[in-house]
Parts: structure tokens; C-alpha cells; sequence
């Protein structure tokens, strides 16, 4: 593995340690690709994810940060679909910048409660 992935994992790995989803706050979790980006919310106790969204189903042309914000208000949607206001966030050992917060900041505006 590259030692920018093995950082990830690291950071990844610390981070979980700390924060897991319930059934009254479930988790966040976020994954980006080269493309694409994907956003679940999970409870961790069932091992269940209890919504998701990703930018596979969106055809815009639009730029990667956009994407990211039409799945934060996707998957903030969905969450409250669900019965789901507040949630903790995982941003998965990312950097909280570009489109990670784009997603966070769509979420929070699509009614999510971090």
C-alpha cells in the first residue's frame, strides 16, 4: 500500500475507536473514490445500515464538490425518511475539507443535526 493510504487507515482506525452509531444517534460515514462519493447512515449496534446515498444515480455534469452536496441533501433526505435527526459524523480518516465538508455542510442543510 501507498503511505498515503496507510495514513488514512490509521486515522481511520483511531477515529472508530471513538465514535459508533446507535439506534437514537447513528453514524455518518462517508467514502470517496476518484469519481464517485457515498454516504451511509449506519447503526452500529444492528449492524445496520439504516440509509444511503451516492453520486453513481446522479447524471449531472457538474464538478465533484457539487456532487458531493446533492448526496449530503440526498442522504440527509433519506435519513429523515428514516426517523433519523441527529447523527454522528465519520469522515472516514478524509481530510475535513473539499468534498468531504461540501457533503457535511449539504447535510447539516438538509436538517441532519451533527
Amino acid at each position: 500500500m501507498v503511505a498515503k493510504d496507510l495514513r488514512r487507515l490509521k486515522i481511520k482506525k483511531s477515529i472508530r475507536g471513538k465514535i459508533s452509531g446507535t439506534a437514537e444517534r447513528p453514524r455518518l460515514t462517508v467514502f470517496r473514490s476518484n469519481k464517485q462519493i457515498y454516504a451511509q447512515v449506519i447503526n452500529d449496534v444492528e449492524g445496520r445500515t439504516i440509509a444511503a446515498a451516492s453520486s453513481l444515480k446522479l447524471t449531472d455534469k457538474v464538478s465533484k464538490k457539487e456532487l458531493a452536496a446533492k448526496v449530503g441533501e440526498l442522504v440527509a433526505k433519506n435519513a429523515q425518511a428514516a426517523g433519523i435527526q441527529t447523527v454522528v459524523f465519520d469522515r472516514n480518516g478524509y481530510l475535513y475539507h473539499g468534498r468531504i465538508k461540501e457533503l457535511a455542510d449539504a447535510a447539516r442543510n438538509g436538517g441532519l443535526k451533527f
